[in-house]
């Protein structure tokens, strides 16, 4: 048996058709199911869908055989223990920009202006 730890969100739904190229579909949906644990159409695959931060954990503990997440979680973990064949070019993030109307940041960078940036990152 082959358990891949996934997360719900934009990574499992991005990783859906890369699995179905490799000829598995998960048979149900972690949106409507209270599973942790899904079927798929092979009988010796199963998918494990926990907390993106945790699909690290599980896969170095053995809970999974193999995990797909983002690097920034891969990073925060620290990786011990992890190898890391494949950048699979999914769940790409973007930084945006958002100001009050009005407010001219362009400007404001050209002089100096010291901007107040929110994040989860430190």
């Amino acid at each position: 048996m082959i358990t891949i730890a996934l997360s719900k969100g934009r990574i499992f739904e991005e990783t859906l058709p890369l699995l179905k190229a490799a000829g598995i579909e998960v048979l149900e949906d972690p949106e409507t199911s209270r599973k942790l644990i899904l079927t798929t159409n092979q009988p010796n695959v199963r998918v494990l869908v926990v907390r993106a931060t945790d699909v690290p954990t599980y896969v170095q503990y053995g809970g999974a055989d193999m995990g797909i997440t983002g690097k920034d979680t891969l990073l925060e973990h620290g990786s011990q223990g992890l190898y890391q064949p494949l950048d699979l070019q999914i769940a790409k993030c973007r930084i945006s920009v958002a100001v009050r109307s009005g407010f001219d940041y362009a400007n404001m960078v050209k002089k100096g202006s010291r901007l107040t940036v929110a994040t989860k990152y430190v």
